[in-house]
């Protein structure tokens, strides 16, 4: 594969990369397995200063580094900030609890004194998505480092710039050489890496059919991993909804990062005493975006990251017309050979419609009636997909009885979604299994070892079992 810079608001080529060596690749494996066997006895106290002093490096150069995202993927500058400083704060999450979360556990037993003890697993493997560059590395970097984990990573192949920019920083964090190695890999030496004895862990987050692929050479080699692969998100509008809180957050839940985030809201569910009310609001909100540089902080609406992916969203708008569905709004074109998506909104998509039920990654929404927040939930819940959701009801607590019957495994009430290191991050269903970031996260590869001890044998063991009674 490419793995290439080109820039979707001027479409220049920025910079060509070439894929990893096979040498290179046994380096780095090499390496990382070295370092976890240095690390695998040190105590997680070590490691804090290079977290900290990461999280430094995020906030002192966070310009420099958000421009590497505009450039690589298109974000907007201002976004791009937001990042970057998100960042920062995972790091200094980590460092700030980690000790504490990794701590052994008592375990009260007639076997004896026992404890669950948080050891490294080994050399990880993770394959990152372009969307959010920095954001998701660190989301998997910080909390393993902290455990002992070395990481070899594979990102996107349009973001090649961000890859090597975070690489750099956790460099000179002070970071081990093998802590984190980013390696610009083919799908044949993903599939090498993940089968390799060394990597005992593997952590994706991207797309369906890339997550299928990698489980399935993890399955085959028993490597314990994580999945997140994106999701339908539902915004519950109830019957009780506060409209004016709804109308501002709405066209925001779809629009951030030109509607390219796993968690963001694709299927608007409105009961029908809401839905013109609603229609309307979010057509006015959409037609207002200003797309243009997304340097200038004037611009609102970002282009989409590629060609591929515009011309990708087109065919899923097309078939979804074409299935029966009405385009409610669609933005005027604009004069700019960016890669911009003109900002849609779907209406009278059926059970049978081929869109029905598929994420469409960028600023589409599809917009949904229902009678009722009965019929609202079996909406919701009626999706292969369940990562996150969005619920407004007339009161939190409500909104939250709503919220727990959804399918999914993550849901917001009465408030735009977000991601906060001390939240775990993950799905259902198709969206994926494990959790990243809060306690849940730094526990995904980690080996809970079992450690019981006495003075001398209890008298109760017979054949290596500890009895409740004496014969």
């Amino acid at each position: 594969m490419a793995y290439q810079t080109t820039n979707p608001y001027t479409n220049e080529v920025v910079k060509t990369y070439e894929d990893a060596t096979p040498e290179y690749v046994e380096t780095s494996l090499a390496q990382a397995q070295a370092l976890y066997k240095k690390w695998r006895n040190d105590p997680v106290a070590t490691r804090i200063p290079v977290l900290r002093k990461l999280a430094q490096i995020f906030k002192d150069e966070t310009d420099s580094l958000a421009k590497v995202l505009t450039v690589d993927m298109g974000k907007l500058f201002v976004e791009a900030q937001g990042e970057v400083l998100l960042c920062a704060e995972i790091a200094d999450y980590y460092a700030d609890h980690a000790e504490d979360l990794l701590k052994p556990r008592a375990i009260e037993t007639i076997a004896g004194e026992a404890q669950l003890e948080n050891h490294p697993l080994g050399v990880l493997m993770a394959v990152e998505p372009w969307n959010f560059p920095y954001y998701q590395m660190m989301r998997i970097f910080a909390p393993n480092f902290a455990v002992g984990d070395p990481i070899v990573f594979k990102h996107a192949a349009i973001t090649p710039a961000s890859a090597l920019a975070f690489e750099d920083a956790v460099r000179r964090a002070g970071a081990p050489a093998g802590s984190l190695t980013n390696l610009f890999l083919s799908y044949d030496q993903v599939s090498q890496v993940v089968a390799d004895k060394r990597v005992q862990g593997v952590a994706l987050t991207g797309s369906e059919r890339g997550g299928v692929a990698v489980a399935e050479v993890a399955g085959k080699y028993l490597k314990k991993n994580t999945m997140e692969l994106g999701g339908t998100d539902a915004f519950i509008v109830a019957h009780d909804a506060n409209m004016d809180d709804v109308k501002a957050v709405a066209p925001r839940a779809r629009l951030y990062n030109a509607g390219q985030v796993c968690t963001s809201s694709k299927r608007f569910i409105v009961t029908e005493n809401h839905y013109d009310e609603f229609l309307e609001s979010l057509k006015a909100a959409f037609s207002s975006v200003k797309m243009g540089d997304p340097m200038d902080p004037e611009t609102t609406l970002a282009p989409v990251n590629s060609k591929k992916a515009k011309e990708h969203l087109q065919e899923q708008v097309d078939t979804a017309l074409a299935g029966g569905a009405t385009a409610y709004y669609v933005h005027e074109p604009i004069d700019s050979d960016g890669q911009f998506f003109m900002p849609t909104i779907l209406t009278d998509i059926t059970k049978d419609n081929p869109a029905y039920g598929k994420e469409m990654f960028g600023p589409v929404a599809q917009v949904y009636k229902v009678k009722d927040d009965e019929e609202a939930i079996a909406l919701a819940n009626d999706s292969d997909y369940g990562l996150g959701g969005i619920v407004f009801a007339g009161s939190a607590e409500y909104g939250a009885e709503l919220a727990s019957r959804i399918e999914t495994g993550m849901v917001f009430v009465n408030t735009f979604f977000s991601s906060l290191p001390e939240l775990e991050f993950g799905g259902v269903k198709k969206s994926g299994f494990g959790r990243e970031l809060g306690q849940t996260g730094i526990s995904s590869f980690v080996n809970q070892e079992l450690v019981v001890k006495r003075d001398r044998p209890n008298d109760n063991e017979f054949g290596g079992l500890v009895l409740p009674h004496k014969f």
